[in-house]
């Protein structure tokens, strides 16, 4: 197959690395901007540049060579991506839609002003402004950082008054009581087509996504129709061009918007196996304005966990022994070094009894940490 187009990745993760995978059968060439020469993505995909995603004189360079770029995080900064649309370069998402995913404060207000159910907030410039909104809201309260928060990181939980900030960016937030953690994947190509992925209900520990049930087993058929009806008008609403990942409470009162995401999204991954359509095909699909695919389970049950390096993590040593102990799991590891608490990859079972999935997924997942021995 000839004259395909190229599309350009910037980041070298794991989301980059999957994306790499479903380009491939649709014979198209992945390019990428990743910041270290043995980053998950960089060793697997064959055109790599080395730069950084704020150096613009790097990005030029390497958009020179795509047809359109996207991204594997938020860490460009919005004036360089102005900079790279201003020469012509095609940027997917834009960066006046992929300013709400980087900024919460902006996607705070921008969704406030649609009128969308978001948990109270207000902006902090000093410690009195985190009391003052305690005071009308109650204790404890969140504080998030406006910018560059992930994986429970730029995420404080607050239970009385402060002498400092813990940064010098954040923004106060309602403490909502949860019934689920949920999460939607939406995709929308430049032509206005937009699908959704069924609604997930997601498991944190320690602000880390541990556990991805698809599709969500609690949630009543009138929530998840909210919930798909909410994420594909944030879509429509904020301009999204790709994959949008609309992070969901489920609360006494209904659903509220936690965090966006305009890239694919770890609540996602069990799409790979999973659905007729992966979410990482999905955003190329939608980046270069094919018609999108079927995003039907091909499962009444998938269920995807989290690989977490352990005190004990040796992949070299406990591959072999999940792939014995759990033959019908699917693997996926990222290429990266283990230490405690590092995101290595994910597993993904399926099947019809959610409480079996899940057993399985967990297991293969702590086969691999090393957590438990194998089978006599």
């Amino acid at each position: 197959m000839t004259d395909q187009p190229v599309v350009g990745m910037v980041g070298g993760g794991q989301l980059a690395r999957m994306t790499h995978q479903a380009a491939i059968p649709l014979g198209l060439s992945l390019r990428l901007l990743a910041e270290r020469a043995d980053d998950g993505a960089a060793l697997v995909v064959h055109d790599v540049e080395l730069g950084s995603p704020d150096d613009l004189a790097a990005l030029t360079r390497f958009a020179k060579g795509c047809d359109v770029v996207t991204f594997d995080h938020e860490h460009v900064p919005t004036a360089v991506l102005q900079s790279l649309e201003a020469d012509g370069v095609v940027t997917r998402p834009s960066s006046a839609a992929l300013l709400f995913a980087q900024d919460k404060l902006a996607q705070r207000r921008r969704l406030s002003e649609l009128g969308l159910p978001i948990p109270a907030y207000a902006e902090v410039h000093e410690p009195a402004d985190v009391a003052a909104f305690a005071a009308d809201h109650g204790w404890p309260v969140v504080l998030k950082a406006v910018r560059g928060g992930y994986d429970g990181r730029g995420v404080w939980m607050v239970d009385g008054p402060l002498d400092a900030l813990p940064g010098p960016e954040v923004y106060v937030e309602q403490r909502v009581p949860l019934v689920h953690e949920l999460a939607m994947q939406v995709a929308r190509r430049p032509s206005g087509e937009m699908r959704a992925f069924p609604v997930v209900e997601t498991v944190q520990d320690k602000g880390i996504c541990v556990e991805v049930i698809a599709p969500a087993p609690r949630l009543s058929p009138g929530l998840a129709a909210d919930a798909e009806r909410l994420a594909l008008r944030i879509a429509e609403e904020l301009g999204v061009v790709g994959l949008l990942a609309v992070e969901l409470f489920e609360a006494p009162g209904g659903l509220l918007v936690n965090e966006l995401a305009m890239r694919p999204h770890n609540s996602g991954h069990w799409s790979i196996e999973g659905a007729r359509t992966s979410q990482f095909e999905q955003h190329l699909r939608a980046v270069l304005d094919w018609p999108l695919g079927d995003t039907t389970p091909v499962a009444p049950v998938v269920v995807m966990a989290n690989v977490l390096g352990g005190e004990t993590t040796d992949l070299a040593r406990t591959l072999p022994v999940a792939l014995a102990g759990e033959p019908s799991v699917s693997v996926h590891l990222y290429g990266k070094s283990a230490r405690p608490g590092r995101k290595l990859g994910h597993v993904t079972a399926m099947g019809t009894d959610v409480a079996s999935v899940r057993a399985s997924a967990r297991r293969a997942a702590a086969l691999l940490r090393g957590d438990v021995e194998e089978d006599a």
